[in-house]
């Protein structure tokens, strides 16, 4: 039986944890319903990037790069979310880039900002609205400095030089982060399409995949529960979150809102892997009597290195081209998915460079590493002990998935879980998984830095 030597109080706390944890998923996968969609930011930023790069641009690439006018794009965006709802400073663009100037969307529009430069920049423009031959003063628009975009738009609008913030050599740097945009993840389709139909070949010609060997800690399903529920849910995702956010909050009183937000979750995650971390190791030492650091439970097998490391690579690129197709087919068919991981926004719109090592760290290792362990490292090696490789790869990565709490994520995050687990088992290194999370990651990462102007 699967509940033989297993004692009522274990099966007890499993229960309860298990209990918590579907109302706490629950709540969480209805809430991400509520969350915007970050790609709405992303395709906005992208299209304030090809503008202000459009000087630097080589006559033979701008009909590659742009279809359509960026603003005029941008300003479809803008439409498609009721004025009311858009940030301040989004309402400010689609002011300042109306062509129109009737008094009914004047009245609508131009409405009072917690921004009081931006109220300035509104009796500017009623200004001008109401007397064609009132001329602005560039020097009242200094403060936008750190937003270029915002300061060529009023340049374009009221015919005025903006050739000291955009400068050439700014445009040219704009012009490298719009080709990286573009032709990075490009590249990584291209070359993952061609491993994926390598393996493909070799697997149909071989006959069998090359499974590694795969060793599991002698837990049962029950420890599952546990593990996943009791320490990553209930004590990790739950009772953490109190102590990690206080703490910040006691020590961050004197610190921008930016880098406030980023040691919450900085040290929200260093607290909500402590409770998992310490149950695998009270699990494996009294599976084994004692914990030794140079014993490697979890198979991460990192020598040879070199090997670990490729392998990981390969399994990055191969997975690649699988995820942004289902990212892609859910995007055809669900219009503004909603749902996007709140971190990505932050990252997005974030100015404070300690912020982004932060951000940086947490997202592309402590992430993976602390996900691998959990999911790859334990959940999948006992799930494909008790009911086969193929099942314990689904299933966990199914779990992966869910645990991200985002309803618009979970197909393209349980593809990404299916080849975190391929990769773990074919390469027979936990190491490998790490390296291919890392990476996913930081390619995610790396756009959104690239993203901002």
């Amino acid at each position: 039986m699967i509940f033989k030597n297993i004692s009522k109080a274990k099966l007890s706390l499993a229960l309860i944890s298990l209990v918590i944890t579907f109302f706490v998923w629950q709540q969480g996968l209805r809430d991400s319903l509520n969350r915007p969609s970050v790609s709405f930011d992303i395709s906005q930023k992208e299209q304030e990037i090809l503008e202000l790069s459009v000087q630097s641009i080589p006559t033979n690439l701008k009909n590659i790069l742009i279809t359509n006018d960026p603003i005029d794009e941008i300003n479809n965006l803008l439409s498609q979310v009721p004025f009311d709802e858009l940030t301040e400073r989004n309402k400010l663009i689609q002011i300042i880039s109306s062509e129109s100037n009737e008094p009914t969307i004047n009245k609508n529009m131009f409405k009072d900002f917690e921004d009081k430069n931006f109220n300035l920049l509104i009796d500017e423009i009623e200004k001008k609205s109401n007397d064609n031959s009132y001329k602005l003063n560039s020097d009242n628009f200094d403060f936008l400095e750190r937003d270029r975009f915002l300061y060529h738009l009023l340049s374009k609008k009221f015919d005025f030089d903006d050739s000291s913030l955009i400068t050439k050599s700014f445009s040219s740097k704009m012009f490298l982060k719009i080709l990286a945009i573009r032709f990075i993840p490009l590249l990584t389709i291209l070359l993952g399409s061609i491993l994926a139909l390598k393996r493909l070949w070799e697997t149909i010609s071989l006959k069998k995949f090359g499974w590694q060997e795969i060793k599991s800690l002698d837990l049962g399903l029950i420890d599952m529960v546990l593990l996943i529920a009791g320490g990553f849910v209930v004590l990790g995702e739950v009772v953490s979150p109190l102590f990690s956010v206080s703490l910040v909050e006691l020590f961050s009183k004197n610190i921008s809102n930016e880098l406030s937000q980023s040691l919450k979750i900085f040290f929200g995650y260093l607290f909500m892997a402590i409770p998992p971390l310490g149950i695998v190791y009270y699990q494996i030492k009294s599976l084994h009597g004692q914990f030794t650091f140079k014993k490697d439970y979890l198979q991460f097998n990192f020598l040879p290195i070199k090997y670990s490391i490729i392998q990981g690579i390969k399994g990055w690129l191969t997975i690649v081209p699988f995820v942004l197709l289902i990212s892609l087919i859910m995007n055809s068919l669900i219009d503004n998915q909603n749902g996007s991981n709140p971190l990505l926004e932050i990252v997005l719109n974030n100015n404070n460079y300690l912020s982004f090592f932060l951000l940086f760290v947490t997202t592309t290792i402590l992430a993976p590493l602390f996900e691998e362990i959990i999911f790859r490292g334990i959940l999948l090696p006992t799930l494909s002990k008790d009911f086969g490789i193929i099942s314990g790869i689904i299933v966990s990565a199914f779990i992966f998935a869910l645990a991200h709490l985002s309803l618009g994520e979970m197909p393209p995050l349980f593809v990404l879980g299916i080849g975190l687990g391929i990769t773990r088992i074919a390469s027979g290194s936990l190491f490998s998984s790490v390296i291919m999370h890392s990476l996913w990651n930081g390619l995610t990462f790396l756009n959104l830095f690239l993203l901002r102007t």
